[in-house]
Formats: structure tokens, C-alpha cells, sequence
């Protein structure tokens, strides 16, 4: 049926086409979850300038990033406030795909969120997040946590043109 998430099983079966649905995931065991795919941390970055968007697609001016470092025991201490975050899967979405992702229940339960933007069809690439400290004692993350799950959305049909946007192929090489 059209418009409805994709069941594991889907899920599953798409991550073995060519391209996969989604590939350098740590654990597809741990990952692939009833009604979408967790996808997991690999590396947090605070943002150091602010940013602008205007009108016109030429006036929007990303915040410059500072990449944390992890521990040697992996984790990472975050104080309150706002991260960008980049995930270690690349998410592969054919023409007929689209996604939307939603903070795990853990994370919010700890006074934490993951805030994200719409997957689109067409889309390549290893996704970024804002991941928002809210909790005033602070947060920690181990690098490889699964923070948000994607789930996937079948359309009624393919899309004659998939995303084209500034992000296509991002933060693969």
C-alpha cells in the first residue's frame, strides 16, 4: 500500500539493492527496528558562528562547525545546548522513497532531542542532525549510540526529479 512506512522486512530487503537503502551502518541486527532504521552517531560538532538564510538561495550562510573529540573511551560529554551531528550511515533513497526521522524515546526521556529536516527522494548522502541538549545537568553520547530512527515512506509513485539540493552526496568520501 502507498504513503504507509516501510515494515522491516521492506527495510531489509531494500538494504541489499544496488545501491543500498542504507549501507556503513554498525550493526544491521541492532539498527533494523519494526518500522524504520536507527541511525547512529558518528561524530558531534559545535556550532562556533552563527548562521544567516535569506530570500534567495545565495543568501544562506551555514554556522561554522568545531568537530569535538571523543574520549578514548568513546564517549563525549556535551554540555546544555545545540550540536550538529553526523551520522555513520549513508542513506541511499530511490525516487519512489522518502524519510522522516525522529529522536529516540531515550534520548528525550534524558532531556534530549534530535531535530531533523525532511528526506527527500533522490537523496545521497551521510545525514547531518541538530541534536539539542536541554537537560541543564548536561549529556553524555558514546560515539556508535543510536540516537534517531528514520523511517521510510513509500510514495504513490516515483518522482520524475529526486532532491537536487546543496546536500546531495554529503559527507561521503
Amino acid at each position: 500500500m502507498n504513503g504507509n512506512p516501510l515494515d522491516r522486512e521492506s527495510i531489509g530487503r531494500l538494504i541489499h539493492d544496488n545501491p543500498p537503502l542504507v549501507e556503513d551502518f554498525p550493526s544491521l541486527e541492532q539498527q533494523l527496528q519494526p518500522n524504520g532504521f536507527d541511525l547512529s552517531l558518528k561524530q558531534v560538532s559545535a556550532l562556533v558562528s552563527p548562521g544567516s538564510i535569506g530570500s534567495d538561495t545565495a543568501d544562506r550562510e551555514l554556522s561554522e562547525l568545531e568537530n569535538l573529540e571523543f574520549e578514548p573511551d568513546g564517549w563525549l560529554r556535551l554540555n546544555p545546548g545545540a550540536y550538529l551531528i553526523t551520522f555513520n550511515e549513508v542513506v541511499n533513497l530511490p525516487l519512489d522513497l522518502m524519510a522522516l526521522g525522529r529522536p529516540r524515546s531515550s534520548l528525550l526521556r534524558s532531556g534530549v532531542s534530535v531535530h531533523t529536516a525532511v528526506w527527500d527522494s533522490g537523496y545521497r548522502g551521510r545525514s547531518q542532525s541538530l541534536l539539542v541538549v536541554y537537560h541543564p545537568g548536561g549529556y553524555r553520547v558514546q560515539r556508535d549510540a543510536r540516537l534517531m530512527q528514520l523511517v521510510f515512506f513509500q510514495l504513490s509513485g516515483a518522482v520524475s526529479q529526486g532532491y537536487q539540493g546543496r546536500f546531495q552526496s554529503e559527507n561521503i568520501g
